[in-house]
């Protein structure tokens, strides 16, 4: 998928912050930079695999529940 992925939808903000942790608590328990998790968020960066493992067993969800292809027919 590589960077920039416009049609990726992404849940990880609004999880996040309904988890009630920042985004430097989030980068500590992901091994990752904040700057990693900010980039992420803004759609920026599409995490690697492990990273996205990570990140959804931090916040206690599927990875499908963080990132999403949209419908396409």
């Amino acid at each position: 998928m590589g960077k920039n992925h416009k049609n990726l939808l992404n849940n990880l903000e609004k999880l996040r912050k309904k988890a009630g942790i920042t985004q430097q608590e989030l980068s500590e328990r992901a091994e990752v930079s904040r700057k990693s998790i900010n980039a992420i968020e803004n759609g920026i960066y599409v995490p690697s695999t492990v990273l996205a493992l990570k990140i959804s067993r931090t916040l206690g969800c599927n990875v499908e529940d963080l990132f999403k292809l949209p419908n396409t027919k």
